[in-house]
């Protein structure tokens, strides 16, 4: 394994929200790809076909659209639609500068009163743009972002993320989808954002954030971190009841399907040093891009970015010691670095990213989890009756 894969490879812990030394582990954050969903759940555009970005594509910011469904064209499927490409100008940034700007993308507390103070008061001390120690969408003056948010949105126009009907099984959470793969969306009992957090379409993703912090963050929403189990449902399942696939787009590695062809030596700025969070945040890219910029990333429940753009956290029940423990997986934009097809030979270093894919990268009990890195994330869930 060469020593920038390795460095890539190795993850960045976060001690009680300081800047600590990083761990030498298995490296979380690495993504596939392959064709297109065959369909689409109810009320939803199956819209997630189209070429990923070329090269050429990617250097202009463009795009590719997805095609709109031919209900939501006529107006007969109703639901959330992501904002026109005209309501943003065309060089508009896709960092937030600011706190504020941040704060503004979390969905505000559901609770009242007390609660509701000590939700809004985490938040502001869990959110910040400028250090590794806060949550934030990355160091601003190092990642390379091949899309911009008007292109994003061009690529989304038409396509219905959430239909009404979806709502309403969700608890009328925004931007969720329930996880079933039988033809019933009422045997669903989990719904999942449709994006990465903060699950708003063509913002950047958050990173920084540790599994504890990302669980606060969840509830906040009057949601949780989403399980294992429920992220490769949401993963693999077909809706009509089809046979599950290996990744979410199909059933074949497709490195340009996702955000996940992003070789560190090209994108990023020098070397990357994982070896504290401090000096990871100054060296290492967080080269993400739009929550759906990709549109043939796209489940066939209609999640986006289940392999690439970041890592993500999520929780598992340990048999053993009969706890919850943080678990991440997924994949990142630099997993062409490290991918393995599940033909090849073990390697060292690399590792296969298919959705039912279990790795064991820094696994910590719940109440103590904090490791952190600049190509980590999350999304939340919410449990169903």
């Amino acid at each position: 394994m060469s020593s920038s894969r390795c460095a890539l490879a190795l993850a960045v812990t976060l001690a009680v929200a300081l800047g600590a030394c990083s761990e030498p582990g298995g490296g979380q954050g690495l993504a596939s790809a392959a064709p297109p969903p065959a369909s689409a759940p109810p009320g939803t555009s199956s819209a997630a076909g189209g070429p990923a970005p070329s090269a050429s594509t990617a250097a202009t910011g463009a795009a590719p659209k997805a095609p709109a469904s031919a209900a939501a064209a006529s107006g007969s499927v109703r639901g959330y639609l992501a904002p026109p490409p005209e309501s943003v100008a065309e060089d508009a940034p896709l960092a937030k500068a600011s706190t504020s700007e941040l704060l503004a993308l979390v969905t505000r507390p559901r609770a009242e009163g007390t609660k509701a103070r000590f939700m809004e008061g985490y938040l502001e001390r869990t959110i910040a743009p400028d250090t590794p120690t806060r949550a934030n969408q990355g160091n601003p003056e190092l990642p390379r972002h091949d899309v911009t948010r008007r292109a994003c949105l061009a690529a989304l126009a038409g396509v219905v993320l959430q239909s009404d009907e979806q709502r309403h099984i969700c608890k009328g959470h925004e931007l969720m989808v329930p996880i079933y793969g039988d033809g019933d969306p009422s045997h669903a009992r989990a719904c999942i954002d449709v994006f990465e957090f903060p699950n708003k379409p063509c913002e950047l993703p958050f990173v920084w954030v540790s599994p504890t912090q990302a669980r606060k963050v969840c509830e906040a929403e009057g949601k949780r971190l989403c399980t294992q189990a429920e992220w490769v449902a949401a993963c693999r399942l077909d809706p009509a009841g089809g046979e599950p696939y290996a990744y979410s787009y199909g059933n074949e590695l497709d490195l340009a399907a996702c955000n996940t062809n992003k070789p560190a030596a090209k994108y990023n700025q020098g070397t990357c040093d994982p070896d504290s969070a401090r000096s990871a945040w100054k060296s290492c890219s967080t080269n993400t891009e739009p929550a759906g910029a990709f549109p043939r990333c796209r489940s066939r429940l209609g999640v986006y970015d289940l392999q690439g753009n970041v890592a993500e956290i999520m929780t598992r029940r340990d048999p053993e010691e009969q706890r919850l423990v943080s678990q991440l997986k997924g994949s990142a934009f630099f997993y062409v670095d490290v991918h393995r097809k599940d033909t090849d030979p073990y390697e060292k270093g690399k590792y296969s990213d298919r959705c039912d894919h279990d790795p064991r990268w820094h696994v910590e009990p719940m109440q103590s989890a904090w490791h952190v890195n600049y190509h980590l994330g999350f999304r939340c869930c919410v449990g169903l009756p």
